[in-house]
């Protein structure tokens, strides 16, 4: 394991061990209230832990210090939250939809509501585990969204300092239980998942691909005031306009025309502040040659017609 991944889980357990939560040794485990005002957020964190399991040992161990539905891990089980495991050393097995993955030090496993699975630790290796559990309408918007999808719940993440921190941050919240935690908690959980989702993409694709997007990026900032061309950037970059679309797509879940677009309003935004610029003025500056189809395209990507917008910000 990397030194400082190591040094990071050192200063986590020492953290369990001052902690009133149910601990044992190198554990710690937390399951959450929460409150209606914390339910209407749309985002809960139920359960938060560590575990250090040694080779030979029980799994899982401190077995009755979880509720019924959560024990049953090592043989099966489904849980009515979403929950996301993280580990750091040793190796073992997760199996889910008659999928079976090959769990080492770095591997995620996001478990999602209703998905019945099982995973443990080999018995000769044993595991570090850390884990958050949470629910809520947010959470299974994104599901119904195909953001989280049962074909999706495994990720070779690798070890990374970034993530065990957001884990101490959430222990930390939990420990405390100050005023609005579970609304910082949930925050933080967001961040996690936004950090593993965006380290997998990127192992997902080639080098080259961060390169072709940044310079796609300049050239259209570089560009903004003039007519949406793509073909000509596709050009400038050596690329076929099908070839860029399809790498920044799936690099940025976005078209190279959506995402020009998008720089495109933002600086109309900022040129309807001058009271001498009108709608028309900013939309041909912006490179639309039609005036009506900007206030669409503006209104859409801002919920207000840029007419409305210029009498919001200039009074």
């Amino acid at each position: 394991m990397d030194n400082s991944i190591e040094k990071m889980e050192k200063i986590i357990i020492i953290n369990f061990m001052e902690s009133n939560s149910i601990g044992c040794g190198d554990s710690f485990l937390h399951y959450l209230p929460y409150s209606e005002e914390d339910e209407k957020m749309g985002m809960l964190c139920t359960t938060v832990g560590a575990v250090n399991v040694p080779p030979e040992t029980e799994y899982p161990p401190q077995k009755n210090a979880h509720p019924a539905p959560f024990r049953t891990v090592a043989e099966g089980r489904v849980l009515p939250e979403f929950q996301l495991v993280y580990i750091t050393r040793g190796e073992g097995i997760f199996t889910c939809d008659d999928n079976t993955y090959q769990v080492k030090p770095g591997s995620v496993m996001l478990l999602l509501p209703g998905l019945k699975h099982k995973y443990k630790p080999l018995h000769e290796t044993g595991w570090n585990e850390y884990w958050v559990g949470f629910k809520g309408v947010f959470f299974l918007r994104l599901l119904e969204e195909g953001r989280f999808s049962p074909a999706n719940i495994f990720f070779q993440t690798g070890l990374h300092n970034s993530i065990i921190s957001f884990f101490n941050q959430i222990f930390d919240e939990v420990r405390s239980q100050k005023p609005l935690y579970q609304f910082k908690t949930s925050a933080l959980i967001l961040s996690l998942l936004a950090e593993i989702l965006t380290r997998e993409r990127r192992m997902e694709q080639p080098n080259y691909y961060e390169e072709i997007i940044a310079k796609a990026k300049h050239l259209m900032e570089s560009n903004v005031y003039s007519a949406i061309n793509v073909p000509v950037i596709s050009d400038q970059l050596g690329i076929s306009a099908s070839r860029l679309n399809e790498i920044f797509k799936t690099y940025t879940s976005m078209t190279p025309y959506q995402y020009y677009i998008q720089i495109k309003i933002h600086r109309a935004e900022s040129l309807l502040e001058q009271e001498n610029i009108s709608v028309k003025d900013a939309a041909y500056r912006m490179g639309f040659d039609d005036q009506y189809y900007f206030s669409r395209l503006f209104k859409n990507k801002t919920g207000i017609s840029p007419s409305d917008w210029k009498k919001f910000i200039t009074g």
